[in-house]
């Protein structure tokens, strides 16, 4: 009787087995690797904008609270961008030659708004406002991180839908008192879960709900 294989074909056989199972499991790994990459989730990127900005300087060494230029954060569903006209406040008398100013003194002659490149910015496909969030006690650093240190703006947080789901499954760790919501040095201290269990209740935080589809996408 003719033999159809070979002595070696059951160790072939096998060998094969093991290395596509390598080579799946490598795949998936490097598969969620990637998307969870800086470069996937645009995540300390530095884009080219018109003017070099420094919230570092503005918001850090001269304490200029958020709200000052993204004056939507708290009434709209988009913190939104300062006009023109905000910037010249100050830099009508100060740095009024500054080269790297000349793209603002231009945009205020022109009557022409400069075009920024957003930074903190979501799919068309999620449903998103940041006034519920500011109202509900959620800070600014929670999803810029420590803004007030960034020499140029880059995206501190991967705003995937797992960083989003996690704060909505709990969000009492991620809530603070609304004097302290543009403040980058809060901390909750030893009482984080009171503090944070009290403003839910005092908002009428729905837990169980938050994290129905309807609510990012509509």
């Amino acid at each position: 009787m003719t033999q159809i294989f070979t002595p070696a074909a059951d160790t072939w056989l096998r060998l094969f087995m093991v290395g596509g199972l390598a080579l799946s499991s490598g795949g998936l790994v490097g598969l969620i690797g990637f998307a969870h990459s800086a470069y996937e989730t645009s995540t300390d990127v530095r884009p080219h904008q018109p003017v070099p900005f420094s919230h570092k300087h503005h918001a850090g060494e001269l304490g200029i609270d958020c709200r000052y230029c993204h004056t939507g954060a708290e009434t709209s569903p988009q913190a939104g961008l300062p006009p023109t006209a905000t910037c010249m406040t100050c830099h009508s008398q100060i740095w009024t030659n500054a080269t790297m100013l000349a793209p603002i003194r231009k945009s205020l002659a022109d009557d022409k708004p400069i075009i920024w490149t957003r930074v903190a910015k979501l799919p068309d496909y999620v449903f998103f406002r940041h006034d519920i969030h500011i109202a509900k006690g959620v800070g600014c650093e929670t999803c810029h991180g420590r803004i007030d240190a960034m020499p140029l703006t880059y995206r501190a947080k991967a705003f995937t839908m797992e960083f989003c789901l996690d704060c909505h499954r709990d969000p009492v760790p991620h809530l603070r008192p609304k004097d302290h919501i543009a403040d980058m040095t809060w901390q909750a201290g030893t009482d984080a879960s009171a503090s944070g269990e009290k403003i839910t209740a005092h908002e009428g935080i729905r837990f169980g709900q938050l994290t129905h589809c309807y609510v990012c996408h509509r």
